[in-house]
């Protein structure tokens, strides 16, 4: 009888632990999703770091690159992988002044 019992309330404990550790899928829409990776060189305007491609746009701040199919986010990192190997700015002058004096120069 006493084993009977105690195998009663070992199962019951594990029913109740098992319930506990249900998983069940997230709403739809929050996947790992990754952007495409972006061309070898990016001009971006010095004003709006922004970059459109592929319908996700890119932001580019801080030396960090993130993503978003919106411009207003939620963004997330983009994978260095992913990242350009080169940038440009439109808008801004040649390394500013002292370089342009140097070239006058010569």
């Amino acid at each position: 009888m006493k084993s009977l019992l105690s195998m009663f309330f070992v199962a019951l404990f594990a029913a109740f632990m098992l319930t506990a550790c249900v998983v069940t899928p997230g709403p739809g829409g929050y996947g790992v999703e990754v952007a495409p990776a972006l061309p070898a060189v990016i001009e971006l305007d010095v004003a709006q770091p922004y970059y459109y491609q592929s319908g996700y746009y890119y932001f580019y701040q801080g030396d960090r690159w993130n993503y978003s199919r919106s411009r207003s986010g939620p963004w997330a990192e983009l994978p260095r992988s992913h990242w350009p190997k080169e940038i440009r700015q439109r808008g801004r002058e040649e390394r500013g002044g002292e370089f342009r004096r140097e070239r006058e120069e010569r």
